[in-house]
């Protein structure tokens, strides 16, 4: 396969940041044009990050010296020069909705990290280990659209991917009941340390918005397509909450489940150690080997220790056990800025890539 021109929209930004490291050395995609708001258009991009530059490796080398658009203004100049983009903005939902539509109208795909088209009941939100196959809905998404190759596709919240990718497996024996809290790396905010000194010793019991998309997301992650549509499933039964606390980098969850039928132990650990997705069959770059990694030891997974598991896009798990309420309680950790934003969004557009959704 050739290289595919990619662009960043919202290129300053710390998931934009984490786009262009994570692409830096991409075997499938070129970055050939870095957008961010109307302040940085005509800056480089070391220019515009300078002083702002919120990730762990310095500006790419390669783009360091690249002048941003306008990622508004300029939409026929940056279509003109990829292939598709990602997608990580700062702006208002409908605002996001409505700039989401006019590249993928430019024949543009679009592959997003924002929630404004999360809902959109043609368009894809996608954990390529779970549900690869609502690809399929583009077709239609097209259609509505009026295009012949542009097409919206979003990742998942960042937090769903600490927990959905181990219930996922486990799904055929009958999930009825989830509760989950989540404890969320500020990172998640993008934020860090610095620009937010009140989190340090400290932990916020409420992210706005949070305990809603945790809920409703993996419905649709596990639902069909039936009459154009992706049909939320209407089970399991799913109760969150969510928390902020003082971790740079790294989403835990702890995980009550009830089962119809009932699994050991050790079935549980080895369907997690079996499982691959489609992504491990496709052997996609950036990929984990190894998606489910179970540890035995009473206090792992840790943040610090796992958050970085496979270039962080593997999902640590932990401390299964049975509940005298729900059947099964187990521990899960992802991290938000790789798997949950922008790696998983890359390795979505990978999928894509693999599949021909982009042509060429």
């Amino acid at each position: 396969m050739g290289k595919y021109n990619v662009g960043i929209i919202g290129a300053t930004g710390m998931v934009g940041q984490r786009f262009a490291l994570i692409l830096e050395n991409h075997p499938w995609f070129e970055v050939t044009a870095l957008s961010a708001s109307p302040r940085s258009k005509g800056k480089t991009y070391a220019e515009a990050t300078r002083g702002r530059w919120l990730v762990d490796r310095p500006v790419p080398e390669k783009m360091k010296d690249m002048t941003l658009f306008d990622a508004t203004e300029d939409i026929d100049a940056i279509t003109k020069a990829v292939d598709f983009v990602f997608c990580a903005v700062d702006m208002p939902k409908e605002e996001t909705k409505a700039l989401e539509e006019a590249y993928a109208k430019k024949e543009c795909p679009v592959m997003s990290n924002n929630s404004a088209n999360r809902a959109t009941q043609d368009v894809p939100m996608i954990i390529p280990e779970v549900n690869a196959d609502h690809a399929a809905i583009v077709e239609f998404q097209r259609k509505r659209l009026g295009t012949n190759k542009g097409f919206i596709a979003v990742k998942s919240n960042c937090s769903i991917q600490s927990y959905v990718p181990a219930l996922h497996p486990l799904m055929g024996y009958g999930i009825e009941d989830v509760l989950v809290c989540t404890y969320q790396a500020i990172s998640g905010a993008g934020r860090t340390f610095d620009t937010w000194p009140e989190m340090e010793d400290n932990v916020i019991p409420f992210i706005g918005g949070e305990e809603e998309k945790s809920e409703r997301e993996p419905l649709k992650i596990w639902g069909k397509i039936e009459n154009n549509k992706i049909i939320p499933a209407k089970s399991p039964n799913i109760t969150t909450q969510c928390i902020r606390v003082p971790v740079s980098n790294g989403h835990m969850a702890a995980v009550f489940v009830r089962l119809r039928e009932k699994l050991s132990k050790g079935q549980i650990t080895a369907i997690w150690s079996e499982y691959k997705g489609e992504a491990q069959r496709l052997n996609l770059p950036t990929a984990p080997k190894q998606f489910l990694n179970y540890f035995e030891e009473d206090n792992f997974p840790q943040t610090k220790l796992h958050r970085d598991l496979e270039n962080g896009m593997a999902v640590s798990l932990g401390r299964l056990r049975e509940d005298s309420q729900y059947d099964y309680k187990f521990v899960g950790l992802s991290h938000n800025t790789m798997r949950g934003a922008a790696g998983g969004a890359v390795l979505m557009a990978e999928l894509f890539a693999a599949k021909g959704f982009f042509g060429g």
